[in-house]
């Protein structure tokens, strides 16, 4: 029976390497996935999903408007996927969700998602806070803070290199606009 599992955690825990090791198993095993990325993320190149460890894939794009189940159903429609796998899960929309969940449950495809599940601020994205309430199975993928204890916390960076309070919640950027923190040094960075 096919789940929809998310797989959470604050930056630089290695979820899109985990997603491509997925990938790359299911190919080896001769058997197709659909990998969807945000049509913004263009870290590692548009239409791409990237590691910090140097692995990529190319994926297909969504956009904020886009409906992930008819996106799914017209993959399916061209043969036969073992899985959908969605990076940066947490900037999809709950209507997003709400998708892939009836994906999983009406064309019986496994849907595995990787994002984060709070923002800079400590707040949930709508993706994640929809994952978190509707996902069959969760995991946490586990990164530490620079004290050693589990990073859970992520703040953003300014221009001065000082944690950032008030902004737009998405903002694309990697470990030069990011830092996984855990709660107390997070608590300290924001003044919270």
């Amino acid at each position: 029976m096919a789940k929809l599992h998310f797989h959470y955690s604050t930056m630089n825990a290695g979820k899109s390497t985990l997603l491509l090791q997925a990938a790359h198993n299911y190919q080896e095993m001769g058997m197709e996935c659909l990998l969807l990325t945000a049509n913004f993320d263009d870290r590692a190149g548009t239409g791409q999903i990237g590691s910090r460890i140097g692995f990529a894939k190319p994926a297909t794009t969504y956009g904020a408007e886009d409906d992930l189940y008819k996106i799914i159903e017209a993959r399916i429609a061209q043969g036969p996927i073992a899985c959908v796998m969605v990076d940066e899960a947490q900037w999809m929309s709950k209507a997003q969700v709400w998708q892939l969940a009836r994906a999983v449950d009406d064309l019986n495809v496994p849907v595995m998602c990787y994002g984060l599940r709070v923002d800079f601020r400590g707040e949930l994205f709508p993706g994640s806070a929809t994952l978190l309430a509707l996902a069959d199975e969760m995991r946490e993928v586990r990164t530490i803070c620079r004290c050693g204890r589990k990073a859970t916390m992520v703040i953003r960076k300014g221009e001065d290199g000082k944690a950032v309070t008030d902004g737009a919640q998405v903002q694309v950027g990697g470990n030069e606009t990011y830092v996984s923190l855990c709660r107390r040094h997070w608590r300290e960075a924001t003044g919270h």
